[in-house]
């Protein structure tokens, strides 16, 4: 099944794009995805370590699973003050 992720601030620099598209298997979980994600994009694996997810507007965990129709975000860390 082949997901798209939209990308926010640092990881939208980063990769050059606002949304990836990643290849993971049916009834796949967010974890997942993460995974896969730093697999395919090594170079950005901290980031994607470290970042949120959310699922339809929600903030999720890993153990979230993935459906095809599902929009999917990744957010990484924000520091500031």
């Amino acid at each position: 099944m082949n997901v798209s992720v939209k990308l926010f601030a640092a990881l939208k620099q980063f990769a050059g794009k606002d949304c990836l598209d990643v290849e993971v298997r049916e009834g796949a979980l967010i974890g997942d995805l993460r995974t896969k994600m730093i697999q395919q994009f090594p170079e950005l694996a901290e980031t994607f370590s470290h970042s949120m997810f959310a699922v339809d507007t929600d903030y999720v965990d890993d153990k979230v699973q993935i459906s095809p129709d599902t929009e999917i975000a990744c957010i990484p860390p924000v520091s500031g003050g």
